[in-house]
């Protein structure tokens, strides 16, 4: 399944719920596009819901982390919700947890925000 990612407002963040898989290509394009058009609109605080994103590959985990630094870049956060068993088991294995910043449900991220 193709990623694809809708955008909505909650207060001040932007939050993308995601769905498919993060991989190499059209997949982490997507995400990289999505990332950076939130930047550029100068959407500072970013939430990417993950809850129905079941396969992340390595070239995602690198989209999730350029997305990351980028926001921090241009002063802002980004932060991943609702990883399933699969995605988090990955970030676990990669040893990223320190990376970024993941919460457990939205309403923890929403109030994480500075």
């Amino acid at each position: 399944m193709l990623l694809q990612g809708t955008c909505r407002e909650v207060g001040e963040v932007a939050v993308v719920d995601f769905s498919g898989k993060i991989t190499l290509g059209e997949g982490s394009a997507t995400l990289r596009h999505t990332i950076r058009e939130l930047i550029q609109a100068g959407r500072r605080k970013i939430l990417l819901n993950l809850e129905d994103v079941d396969y992340i590959d390595s070239a995602g985990l690198g989209e999730l982390a350029g997305g990351c630094m980028a926001a921090r870049k241009a002063g802002g956060e980004l932060k991943l919700v609702n990883l399933t068993r699969r995605v988090s088991d990955l970030l676990q294995i990669a040893r990223l947890f320190s990376v970024f910043d993941v919460q457990a449900d939205e309403a923890a991220a929403l109030r994480s925000f500075r």
